[in-house]
């Protein structure tokens, strides 16, 4: 993915893919990556308590080095390995409703999630929090010195518009109501998070495009979705090879949530 574009009012960050097609993700501020901090912090503390209590049961000299073996584990692993295998949230910000992704709205890779966290002392200088919270005041993607390094940002995921979380006034995305004539369409295969919001992003932008330009873009990434449907699930779009791609794209957006009200 290229493009990387930044949007001050709104504080929405646009990523193209090669293909032209946009989309946006919504970067987590202060206070919700504050919420997401204390209750990792809460849960690193409950680890803590578990190993005091281990070291009083398997004894003084054998349980001292374990406690500070575990302990020094949990301080500096704790984040990455749940950032890691976890799709990029720690148990905090997976309650909030965020994660931590590349600039570029991919995946977070260990090394990336490694050295974020390795900084998070500068940004905890004394366990104060000042550095970070002057960063990502001053940031337009409330990036800490963490992120600015590993070229990371902490955003919203789809799961943040369930009912009960923080969700950021950019994530109550528009209805789109010209998908309500759309028949259904099906990709043949599964799609990932990201090809979901690249093909809600085409489907959100459709009416400012010619409909030559629309069937350009959504050219490509029709090729690789094309593909024949179960006949348990036959819709009026089986036909898919008889269709435009932008209409295929349309179908599939439609499909997979995009609201026509």
């Amino acid at each position: 993915m290229t493009g990387f574009d930044h949007t001050r009012s709104d504080s929405s960050l646009k990523v193209q893919t090669p293909e032209g097609i946009e989309f946006v993700i919504y970067p987590a501020g202060f206070l919700i990556r504050a919420c997401a901090w204390a209750i990792d912090s809460f849960i690193q503390w409950i680890f803590v308590l578990v190993i005091l209590i281990s070291t009083e049961i398997t004894g003084a000299a054998l349980g001292f080095w374990f406690a500070l073996i575990a302990i020094f584990a949990l301080n500096w692993f704790y984040h990455t390995a749940f950032e890691v295998f976890w799709r990029g949230q720690s148990p905090g910000k997976r309650f909030m409703g965020i994660r931590v992704v590349r600039s570029d709205g991919s995946p977070v890779n260990p090394g990336a999630s490694f050295l974020r966290n390795l900084l998070r002392f500068v940004d905890t200088f004394m366990s104060l929090n000042l550095i970070a919270f002057v960063c990502m005041i001053a940031s337009p993607a409330f990036r800490r010195i963490g992120d600015w390094v590993a070229d990371t940002l902490v955003v919203y995921t789809a799961e943040a518009r369930s009912p009960g979380r923080f969700v950021a006034p950019a994530l109550r995305c528009p209805g789109m109501p010209w998908l309500a004539e759309v028949p259904l369409a099906y990709p043949s295969r599964k799609l990932n998070y990201e090809e979901k919001q690249a093909i809600l992003a085409f489907a959100r932008r459709y009416p400012f495009f010619s409909k030559a330009r629309a069937d350009e873009i959504a050219g490509t990434w029709a090729g690789k979705l094309r593909g024949e449907k179960p006949d348990a699930v036959l819709e009026p779009l089986a036909a898919n090879a008889t269709v435009s791609a932008s209409t295929y794209l349309l179908g599939i957006a439609h499909n997979i949530g995009g609201r026509t009200v």
